[in-house]
């Protein structure tokens, strides 16, 4: 039975059109024909090679292979299933979600974003009875007003084994619930205990407005630090960040990226309302690439010591694989992290080391420079050494002199020795490049469409892109069994199409896809979007039934038949 009807599905779409709906995540502007392109959201790459046909109401990427409809798209970038993608379309379009009770895992995602709301309430309460003092006592030292606390949600969970399990109990949540959401865990005999004890509680809220997991700070010694959620139904670590709903309201053209949430919600406080946290962990790929949905523009502000060092380099290269901007504040002084320089030297200070702060090549340059003692000459070769190679990656012929330049200052050369040394790492750096993106490219496309057998695969391409095309020709004779198909995906999709047409619904990338996972819903999209002439359907048709038919693997069967009939022409 189909999750939705074909009407709430049809209008769906339609009031969702797929331009529209991708254009909030990437950046559409080259056209080639009737169809936009941008840079893939799905993979790292510096040529647009995402296609979204407005006609068609599909997307393509030409590099990585994945496509579909509007719903997969919403699918694979919120990384939600099916029917969360529907919601999530359905709420944009302002279109009533049908009722549904034949879907366990939407209802358990339904259950476990209301257990979070409600224990947040709980924590929320919590810091404000007068049990929650040691929590206001740490919000105090570190200078978090009461408004700012409710503005972000905070909370504290007491020092105690069940506050939380036996508040939620009487809401009528059950220990299973309570251990899908992360928020108890396992004991030794059998019982449960709650995962956070004595911490003041950071909601982590997605953008789309829901409490989604729980950020716990210590209250004093011990390990670790901050004890985050567990991956559940409704999160993920790797593609959420504490407080991206608050900053993707901001007015400033950037994010500020923090390594903690104190940080985050010190910097809120002063003013700075566009920062965000990776939640505990070294920023995701995944995590870049949400961020560079919303802001061309990431100014990173980790901590200052060799782990923050090390975490900026990384952050630097994931973004500039998005063409992302980058800039880097240097943390003068004693003040190892942004919240104790606001505290210690106040906002006006911050904002000027914001205005001072690093491009990424001017970082990088600096980070080369501490390496060596420039005073020394085999000290200044492998320095020019190493930051010829970092120049001539930059693609614009004027930054590279700009920075060449720089290099030979540093060294006290003519700036032509250097600018000359850095065009020639830059023809061996593009023959190198060139090369490794011409195997990837024929290694991706031979990964997608690699079939034991090519010749009938052809035919079996042609005949699912027909029916796709031209309904009406599921009345002809002769049609094959999934069976006879010589690949697996391609006798799903078979199988899924004369199954919907035979009957009588409708067939679109929002109907298959319920049906289909993401890699064969790429595979519908690459076999429709290829041209066929439709003028003359019905021999086409017949051309790829014969074509398939002498393509077949023959049986034992086949072989001694074709042999007797061999033996008696002869006779």
């Amino acid at each position: 039975m189909p999750l939705f009807t074909e009407k709430f599905l049809t209008e769906l779409i339609e009031r969702n059109d797929i331009v529209d709906v991708v254009s909030q995540y990437v950046q559409l502007n080259r056209r080639s024909g009737s169809n936009l392109f941008g840079l893939c959201p799905f993979h790292s790459e510096k040529t647009p090679s995402f296609s979204v046909s407005r006609s068609k109401q599909i997307y393509h990427c030409f590099g990585c292979g994945k496509g579909g409809g509007v719903i997969n798209f919403v699918m694979e970038i919120e990384n939600v299933g099916f029917v969360d993608a529907v919601a999530i379309l359905a709420k944009r379009a302002g279109m009533e979600m049908p009722e549904r009770e034949d879907d366990p895992e939407s209802r358990k995602r339904e259950r476990i974003l209301a257990l979070n709301k409600d224990a947040a309430r709980f924590f929320y309460e919590c810091l404000n009875a007068p049990g929650g003092s040691r929590g206001r006592e740490y919000m105090a030292g570190r200078k978090i007003s009461r408004k700012t606390a409710t503005d972000f949600g905070l909370g504290f969970a007491p020092d105690t084994w069940d506050s939380l399990r036996n508040a939620m109990r009487e809401k009528g949540y059950t220990d299973y619930e309570l251990l899908d959401a992360g928020l108890v865990k396992k004991g030794r005999n059998g019982g449960v205990y709650d995962a956070f004890r004595n911490r003041l509680m950071f909601p982590v809220i997605d953008v789309r407005g829901n409490v989604v997991a729980f950020s716990g700070r210590i209250l004093g010694d011990g390990e670790p630090k901050y004890l985050n959620s567990p991956e559940t139904a409704v999160f993920s670590k790797s593609r959420n960040l504490f407080a991206l709903n608050r900053a993707k309201r901001s007015k400033a053209g950037y994010f500020l990226l923090a390594e903690g949430n104190v940080d985050v919600v010190s910097l809120h406080q002063a003013g700075f309302d566009s920062a965000v946290a990776s939640l505990g962990t070294s920023l995701t790929e995944q995590q870049a690439q949400l961020l560079s949905h919303y802001k061309n523009e990431v100014i990173i502000a980790y901590d200052n010591d060799e782990a923050g060092s090390k975490a900026t380099s990384r952050a630097i290269g994931m973004f500039e694989k998005l063409d992302v901007k980058v800039r880097v504040i240097r943390l003068d002084g004693a003040q190892k992290d942004p919240d104790e320089y606001i505290q210690t030297r106040g906002a006006e200070a911050f904002q000027k080391l914001i205005e001072g702060s690093e491009n990424r090549m001017e970082y990088k340059l600096r980070s080369i420079r501490e390496k060596y003692d420039l005073s020394r000459p085999e000290e200044k070769a492998g320095f020019a050494e190493e930051a010829v190679r970092l120049v001539a990656r930059l693609p614009l012929q004027a930054e590279r002199q700009v920075y060449g330049a720089v290099i030979a200052e540093r060294i006290g050369v003519r700036a032509d020795a250097v600018q000359s040394d850095v065009e020639s790492q830059r023809k061996r750096l593009l023959r190198s490049t060139e090369k490794k993106e011409n195997r990837e490219l024929i290694g991706q496309t031979a990964k997608q469409r690699k079939y034991e057998n090519p010749a009938s695969a052809i035919a079996e391409e042609g005949i699912v892109r027909l029916l796709y095309l031209e309904p009406s020709l599921i009345h002809t004779e002769g049609l094959p069994p999934p069976g006879a198909f010589t690949d697996r995906r391609l006798a799903k999709l078979y199988e899924h199409l004369t199954g919907k047409l035979r009957r009588g619904e409708l067939v679109s990338t929002a109907t298959m896809g319920e049906l289909l996972d993401s890699g064969e819903m790429s595979l519908l999209v690459q076999i429709i979007e290829e041209p066929e002439n439709l003028s003359e359907s019905a021999k086409t048709l017949a051309d790829y039934l014969t074509a398939m038919k002498k393509a077949a693997p023959k049986t034992i069967k086949d072989i001694l038949e074709e042999k007797q009939n061999q033996e008696k022409g002869k006779q």
